[in-house]
């Protein structure tokens, strides 16, 4: 940022630390599966003196994606954190997942962080989620630079690439999106691309050179100076724009030569506030180097322009019963309010809850209280507890190094937490604080699972209860009807790897079975039934016998069961209990084993026995008598169906709309939901809307959002209805 050649790494091989909050850069690193971010974590890790060598810690590992899972899919499945040091600054680098079926870690790393760096591939472009994204952190004002990687793909081009970054990303000011350096080519390969061993500062006019590993400082020659000429002038003009001094326009357009220093000090601030976003390009380091390209540039910049902690506004907090607490301020001898961003389950530790502490100080050893509250609908009961805070500690790879402390701005792990989960709070344990829940996306695909065996079905509760109690994008259900336990997830790859979890961390194999959707049946007409329930078999016998009428009734009505009995002929002790048993008949179905609704069921007539009659006897005779009407009426097959609301950019809309059509779906309205953007509504049967998380995101190249609310039950198509009852019997 301040293109000096400072290359003063922070020491390896111990736990980074800050003893105040000016001296801490919390960024988050964003971008779509691919684009290299856990790379370019591990050249900054290389480059600060973090490692000792490319990506590796001192027992071998990998830096940032060092779970098994994670090697096993070749991707990054969750939020790392990677704190290093450059000068007197710690920096805490959280590395995110790009693959859309893990969100949830990058909303978890948005809120723990105070600036983010966008990566994004020369040779693949920028994703449409990415831009989602960026408009999200655009919204609360975070301040955001871009990263260009992949410079070294034989069809990058960094000039396109920042192009298409100012169109993408610049919205109505694409000024605001500049290239602070550009890169230095050497000479082209056979297959005619130049490779990038350096970059030339537009302000300082200086070249800084990584061919040898090393970065080197030089004055550009003359051959190089008018190829920055134009990239100059445009950057200069976009800082002061951004500029508080109103002066420094004119001065400019007078044509004054505006000192370098005033530039960059601008230049800082518009990047702390969010109102200008650098563009730098970055590589990782060669074979035995330690500096890759960019790196150093990159750590100026966070050092230089991110703001600290105390420069960003703190989630608001309540009292744990909702009253309004003052605003937080990031403040070391503050009170206590930190927020568990991510829980893990350590083989060797046990849980270990990722905090970011908003104000005081975190100290192991101490009692404080922790509560969480508004994620009923996702399994996680509201709870407040006092716990003892465990060791503290800053993760690096798979190793966990001991802090002494956690102050206000600073991440930490904290151990033996055992009932906070993912988006607790705690707070000192005599003024409990509540803070204000971030947005989590609804995860919007059922997989039904059952126990392999007896042994997994012991353990299989305890096991889910701590899954969930990781990931909050995941939700458990118990689903009444169907009793069936449904884990709704982001997408295949994220059931994926709560499956794996569940095997490796907690013993439990399970196996997924076909996920049912609640269905009903009602009358499709009228029919009357007679229920005979006589026995005799050695003393009291068993006698009952009624006549019933069933009729149909709208949609939502229930069961309504009325009597019409006279002259005595079901003694009054025994109504009820015919209308227990025809609520409980039609619980059990009378066709395919749904539930019985909407039916209006009224007694006429019967008959008892002063001696054999019984509650039990009339019970049995209502359940026969709603039995035998059902067999000579029609029974509609009711399926459950859902307003689905899509938000996606104009370009879809055709797609999408025909491809819910094609699901059974009625389009009941379309409306503009920003620029280029529109909200799309439809009504969908439930049945055809299982897997639509995953189609949706193929349909819309991952730019789509959904959400689905139940509305009611319908008919379904006689057709369908004939098939699944054909299955049903088949015991398919």
């Amino acid at each position: 940022m301040s293109e000096k050649s400072s290359t003063r790494p922070g020491a390896a091989g111990r736990a980074s630390t800050a003893d105040r909050p000016t001296a801490l850069r919390n960024v988050v690193l964003v971008g779509h599966s691919g684009s290299g971010k856990t790379t370019l974590v591990e050249a900054l890790a290389l480059a600060s003196g973090a490692v000792n060598r490319a990506g590796r810690v001192e027992d071998g590992g990998c830096l940032s994606d060092y779970d098994e899972i994670e090697h096993r899919q070749q991707r990054s499945i969750q939020l790392s954190l990677v704190p290093v040091d450059w000068g007197d600054v710690k920096i805490n680098l959280l590395d995110t997942p790009g693959y859309a079926d893990f969100v949830g870690e990058l909303r978890a790393g948005l809120r723990a962080a105070d600036a983010a760096l966008f990566v994004v591939s020369a040779a693949d472009g920028v994703a449409g989620a990415t831009r989602a994204v960026w408009d999200e952190c655009a919204a609360v004002g975070m301040p955001r630079a871009l990263v260009v990687t992949h410079l070294e793909a034989s069809r990058s081009d960094f000039g396109e690439m920042t192009e298409l970054c100012r169109g993408t990303f610049g919205g109505e000011d694409p000024d605001a999106v500049l290239p602070l350096y550009l890169p230095l080519y050497g000479t082209p390969g056979a297959d005619g691309h130049a490779p990038v061993h350096g970059l030339i500062g537009l302000l300082s006019q200086r070249v800084f050179d990584y061919s040898s590993g090393e970065r080197t400082e030089r004055a550009p020659t003359a051959e190089e100076l008018p190829l920055i000429e134009q990239a100059r002038n445009r950057l200069i003009e976009g800082i002061i724009a951004e500029s508080e001094d109103e002066s420094l326009m004119d001065r400019y357009l007078g044509g004054e030569d505006i000192d370098v220093k005033t530039l960059i000090g601008d230049l800082e601030t518009a990047v702390a506030r969010g109102t200008f976003h650098p563009v730098l390009a970055a590589g990782p380091a060669a074979e035995g180097s330690r500096q890759g390209l960019g790196t150093i540039e990159l750590l100026e910049l966070i050092t230089g322009g991110f703001p600290t902690p105390a420069e960003r506004e703190a989630p608001p907090v309540t009292g744990i019963d909702g009253a309004a607490r003052a605003p937080l301020t990031c403040d070391p001898a503050g009170p206590l309010a930190a927020e568990v961003v991510k829980t893990s389950s350590d083989p060797y530790v046990g849980r270990l809850s990722l905090v970011r502490v908003f104000s005081g100080t975190l100290r192991p050893d101490e009692t404080v209280h922790v509560s969480g509250h508004g994620l009923q609908d996702r399994g996680h009961e509201d709870h407040d507890v006092d716990e003892r805070v465990g060791a503290l500690s800053a993760p690096f790879g798979k190793q966990q190094r001991t802090l002494s402390q956690a102050i206000a701005g600073d991440l930490a792990c904290v151990a033996k937490l055992s009932r906070a989960e993912t988006g607790d709070t705690l707070s000192d344990k005599d003024a409990p604080l509540l803070m204000a829940p971030w947005t989590m996306p609804d995860p919007l695909l059922p997989v039904a699972i059952q126990a392999h065996s007896k042994a997994d079905e012991d353990k299989l509760s305890h096991g889910l209860a701590r899954l969930v109690a990781e990931d909050p994008t995941m939700r458990l259900e118990h689903h009444q009807d169907t009793h069936q336990v449904v884990l709704w997830c982001m997408g295949e790859a994220h059931v994926d790897v709560a499956l794996e979890r569940l095997r490796a961390r907690y013993g439990v194999q399970v196996d997924t079975v076909t996920h049912q959707v609640s269905l009903r049946e009602t009358f499709g007409s009228a029919a009357s039934g007679r229920g005979r329930h006589v026995k005799q078999s050695g003393g009291h016998g068993q006698f009952a016998i009624c006549e019933i009428e069933v009729e149909p009734l709208p949609g939502g009505s229930g069961i309504e069961f009325v009597d019409k009995v006279v002259g005595g002929a079901v003694p009054r002790q025994f109504i009820p209990s015919v209308e227990k048993g025809v609520r409980a008949q039609a619980a059990r179905g009378v066709a395919a084993g749904h539930p019985l609704v909407d039916i209006r069921v009224t007694l006429l007539d019967g008959k008892a026995h002063s001696v054999d009659s019984s509650d039990a006897a009339f019970q049995t005779a209502g359940a026969l008598a709603l039995r035998e009407a059902a067999a000579e009426a029609r029974i509609d097959l009711l399926e459950p169906v859902v307003e689905v609301t899509v938000l996606i950019p104009d370009d879809f809309v055709g797609t999408v709309m025909s491809d819910l059509s094609g699901r059974r779906g009625r389009v009941v309205g379309t409306e503009q939901s920003g620029a280029g953007r529109t909200l799309v509504r439809a009504e969908v049967p439930e049945l055809e809307v299982g897997r639509y998380a995953v189609d949706l995101r193929s349909l819309s190249h991952g730019t789509g959002r959904f959400q689905r609310i139940y509305l009611r039950h319908e008919p379904m198509p006689s057709q369908l209805a004939g098939k699944l009852r054909e299955q049903a019997e088949n015991g398919a």
